[in-house]
């Protein structure tokens, strides 16, 4: 009798739960709240960086049309490396992390963050040393010269000098995405955004004991701003409060090959948006001078405002396709790409209708330089409307970080490349108006979402076999 009832007693003992609570929500919950709920903290956080970044320009402006045309150049650098920081490597880190998860596995999730933190910290270090270095010729062949590239230089170099914070502080917020958690990243660099938007005007025209930077103290206040957020961020993770604690495990290279492979691909995507800036900004410059370049790397940044929007969404969306591919829910993986893919169309296509049809709004908060006005609203009546196309690209490439596939939207951004900014330099060169440069940029645009969003309908993530298959789990 006892030998037959063990088997029954065992059976009746209570499994421990493979997931989290908060794993589970990812995997189960309605598709579109789930991904809203943990969108909001993150569109919060990037509205109102972005917003710190307008009014810093908005002071930086008042130095002068010079100061305004350095910020410019040093601009497309400065979003490369938060766009490759907080979204390539940050992707690469959150899915990494999100899958161990999804699998159930909590001992790789712990391993994964220490490698995720020393593979930021000697990016942030390499980066540092080459744009101190090299940062002079960089913004020479930009078309910086004379006052421009001295204000370029200034705010540069203390910028660079503080890389490695920003490195260490995107790669503990995506650390904590990972898990699933929105919120405490979003908490942390909210708080610290109150206190950059006072604190940049003070630090560039000074006020009693502080003195008047200039636009170097624009940079020193974001240097600042990063390394208070580094501190709160690695104390909420050494505190046990995330669910990836950081501890000190054996270094593998198979862990730094799983982070590198979505990031080192996904860096490669975020260049090609700053090339075509940067590359752009100097095209102008050449052929209409430095106030119409002035012009459009303002009209341009708010092109760049799409990123970190978009990024609100990007985020939950690799944590959500990350752990379901993990715990084997392709389908419903797909249906949250595409689900998200459709939200970030409709914000950013709104943003830019907007932009192309009162661009004088937009442009005006920066500038009366006609020559600067003209420009800037020629970008955005060319480019403004494909603007929904660039969100549903970024969106896509955020869920194909998830997937650990990018070679699709790798591709369409070098398509991006070859129409918009070869074929425009080209028309630039032959009709020496910028206004056929424009056209192409939207033309990239559209031809860049459309192709991502063809390819993984076709099936570039799981195959055929998989989309036939959808429709169930997803709900």
């Amino acid at each position: 009798m006892s030998v037959a009832a063990a088997p029954t007693e065992a059976a009746t003992v209570p499994q421990a739960p493979r997931h989290s609570p908060r794993t589970a929500r990812l995997l189960h919950g309605p598709i579109l709240a789930t991904l809203l709920r943990m969108a909001w903290p993150n569109v919060l956080i990037m509205l109102a960086q972005a917003a710190s970044g307008l009014i810093e320009t908005w002071f930086v402006a008042k130095l002068g049309t010079d100061a305004l045309a350095g910020m410019a150049l040093v601009f497309p650098g400065l979003m490369l490396i938060q766009m490759i920081s907080a979204g390539a490597m940050g992707g690469g880190i959150s899915a990494a992390i999100a899958r161990a998860l999804g699998s159930g596995d909590r001992e790789e999730a712990d391993a994964l963050v220490l490698h995720a933190l020393l593979i930021n910290l000697a990016l942030g270090l390499a980066l540092s040393g080459l744009m101190l270095g090299f940062g002079p010729a960089l913004y020479r062949a930009l078309g910086g010269e004379g006052a421009a590239l001295a204000a370029a230089l200034r705010y540069s170099n203390v910028i660079f000098a503080g890389n490695v914070l920003l490195w260490a502080m995107n790669g503990l917020a995506s650390v904590i995405r990972g898990t699933g958690n929105m919120l405490m990243p979003a908490l942390v660099i909210c708080a610290g955004v109150v206190v950059l938007v006072p604190l940049s005007p003070l630090l560039i025209f000074g006020l009693g004991p502080f003195p008047a930077l200039g636009i170097a103290g624009g940079g020193l206040a974001l240097v600042l701003f990063y390394f208070c957020g580094t501190l709160v961020l690695l104390w909420y993770v050494l505190s046990g409060r995330n669910l990836a604690r950081l501890r000190w495990m054996p270094i593998r290279w198979h862990r730094f090959r799983g982070i590198l492979a979505v990031g080192a691909v996904a860096s490669i995507t975020s260049v090609q948006t700053n090339v075509i800036i940067a590359l752009a900004t100097a095209g102008v410059a050449s052929v209409a001078g430095v106030g119409a370049a002035a012009g459009y790397g303002t009209g341009a940044r708010l092109e760049y405002l799409l990123v970190p929007l978009v990024f609100g969404l990007g985020a939950p969306l690799v944590a959500l396709v990350s752990t379901n591919i993990g715990a084997g829910q392709s389908e419903r993986a797909l249906r949250i790409a595409f689900t998200g893919g459709a939200v970030a169309f409709l914000m950013t296509e709104a943003l830019g209708l907007a932009a192309a049809f009162r661009p004088e709004l937009w442009i005006g908060l920066f500038s009366t330089d006609p020559a600067v006005i003209a420009a800037g609203a020629l970008y955005l009546h060319w480019v403004g409307p494909a603007y929904g196309f660039f969100g549903l690209a970024l969106a896509l490439y955020f869920a194909s970080q998830g997937a650990g596939r990018l070679f699709w939207p790798f591709t369409a951004g070098f398509v991006r490349m070859l129409v918009g900014l070869g074929g425009g330099l080209l028309a630039l060169r032959l009709t020496g108006s910028p206004l056929w440069l424009f056209a192409a940029l939207g033309l990239g645009l559209v031809l860049h979402g459309t192709i991502v969003l063809a390819a993984i309908a076709k099936g570039a993530w799981f195959g055929r076999p998989a989309l036939a298959a959808r429709g169930t789990g997803a709900r």
